[in-house]
């Protein structure tokens, strides 16, 4: 069985704290110092990560970390309770950074504030937005900074086979490291062939899904999934038809996962296998998703499809 991967936020950070620290306030002099308990009673999920750091002008304060894989429009408000609790449990300032992974939709707008009014009275939350598609990744390998190596082929100028085989060396370099190139494979299929990848790493898939970006990314197609079912429904103006829609858009995104895992596993799909994965209900999808991730070689799987 395959070592399970802590790739969370926590961890990346905890590779490299100092260079952390001083990349996202852009001060050189800033240190971290611990990485404290970033879970509030007021708050229902747990917060990312909060590193206590110094330096000689501003002595001890926090830094708020919130990664995202995509910004969600509700942010602000929950960067301004983010910085209000932090600093009420802390008792010390705070510099809140927002990253964000991947890029959202065209029509979302992400800002760097919360700023509102009522009956007279402003509140207002800054905070620092630093999104990864737009960092340059020749600059994290050369600076070096460790904990964005996995996030390599999706920074600006990052998506090509000799940023990945760069990329995978400075992980290979430090045995702390090596535990992070299943999230550098998976942010590498994003924007590279499934066989290339393959062909320049060593990796597990079992490893791999148990990243919790790797799951985000799952219920996002989901959540997807079921949006496009809902407007097919909607156009078809009748609530049977927004179920059948609904149902659709499940099965369609299942058929995409399970395809998605097999190739990542054995490269290629033959057509004809394709062609019997879009047959399937979605009760023959949820087994076979199990049976993808376990077998040992695409016969066998093939073995498990209904004729």
């Amino acid at each position: 069985m395959a070592k399970r991967a802590d790739i969370g936020s926590k961890r990346l950070i905890s590779l490299a704290p100092n260079a952390w620290v001083q990349w996202v306030t852009g001060n050189p002099q800033v240190r971290a110092s611990q990485l404290l308990d970033a879970e509030f009673q007021w708050i229902s999920r747990e917060s990312d990560v909060i590193v206590k750091a110094s330096s000689p002008e501003h002595q001890e304060f926090l830094i708020l970390n919130e990664l995202q894989l995509r910004y969600d429009q509700n942010m602000p408000q929950r960067m301004r309770n983010y910085v209000a609790l932090a600093e009420e449990k802390y008792n010390l300032s705070a510099y809140p950074v927002l990253i964000n992974i991947l890029p959202p939709p065209a029509t979302v707008t992400i800002v760097d504030c919360y700023d509102r009014e009522f009956m007279g009275l402003k509140a207002r939350q800054d905070y620092r937005v630093i999104n990864l598609w737009e960092v340059e990744a020749e600059l994290v390998l050369e600076q070096p900074l460790p904990p964005l190596f996995p996030f390599v082929p999706i920074l600006f100028g990052g998506g090509s086979e000799s940023k990945l085989r760069s990329a995978v060396q400075a992980l290979r370099a430090d045995q702390t490291l090596n535990q992070l190139e299943p999230l550098l494979a998976f942010f590498a299929s994003f924007v590279l062939e499934i066989p290339l990848i393959q062909q320049i790493m060593r990796w597990d898939m079992t490893v791999l899904r148990e990243s919790p970006w790797y799951q985000e990314i799952l219920q996002e197609g989901l959540a997807q999934g079921i949006q496009q079912g809902i407007e097919q429904g909607i156009e078809q103006g009748i609530e049977q038809g927004i179920e059948q829609g609904i149902e659709q858009g499940i099965q369609q995104e299942r058929r995409g996962s399970l395809e998605r895992i097999l190739k990542l596993r054995f490269s290629e799909i033959p057509v004809e296998i394709s062609v019997r994965i879009q047959a399937l209900t979605l009760e023959q999808l949820e087994e076979l998703m199990a049976t993808a991730l376990t077998v040992n070689s695409l016969d066998e799987f093939t073995q498990h499809l209904p004729n």
